[in-house]
């Protein structure tokens, strides 16, 4: 059991700032500089998108540890995906990886995205994440055509899959 608690928080608020600074960071020592997508707060207010941070307790303590976000992507039309969402600052801190806490993240936003009446969610990775890459494959994802800020970089992975209605279930 690992414990992680998952709670919808503004795109501003101080514990999502704090996660995304370390992932910025995580890309600057990747890839030589941060995420440069452009990305506005209101894109991850429900009912076109959200954003999450997860928690574990430790010590008697609530400690941010992980994030992930959706957002509404209608200007993506990729056939056969209908309706699409795309994840953004998937993210567990370093000293929490390889507990599950991803593939928990990963599922939680799909099913929120699902209940919010998107049919697929698409994401961008990158080749230096070769973890990120194996979670994603895993969970089904697939190549789909290159999109957004990132669309003519090398060093770029288009993903996503088709959302099942028996995964709402979860």
């Amino acid at each position: 059991m690992s414990g992680l608690r998952l709670e919808r928080v503004g795109y501003g608020h101080e514990d999502a700032t704090r996660l995304v600074a370390q992932v910025q960071d995580e890309y600057r020592s990747l890839y030589g500089g941060p995420d440069e997508t452009p990305l506005e707060p209101e894109m991850f207010e429900p009912p076109t998108g959200s954003f999450f941070v997860g928690y574990v307790e430790e010590h008697g303590t609530q400690v941010p540890v992980a994030t992930g976000a959706w957002r509404s992507h209608l200007d993506l039309d990729e056939p056969g995906l209908g309706r699409i969402a795309e994840i953004k600052r998937m993210y567990v801190v370093p000293s929490h990886r390889g507990r599950g806490l991803s593939k928990l993240v990963l599922a939680h936003l799909e099913q929120d995205a699902l209940r919010a009446g998107f049919d697929s969610l698409v994401l961008e990775t990158g080749t230096m994440q070769p973890t990120a890459i194996a979670l994603y494959t895993a969970a089904g994802y697939a190549a789909v055509t290159p999109y957004g800020h990132y669309r003519c970089s090398p060093k770029s992975v288009h993903l996503g899959r088709r959302l099942s209605p028996l995964e709402q279930a979860g």
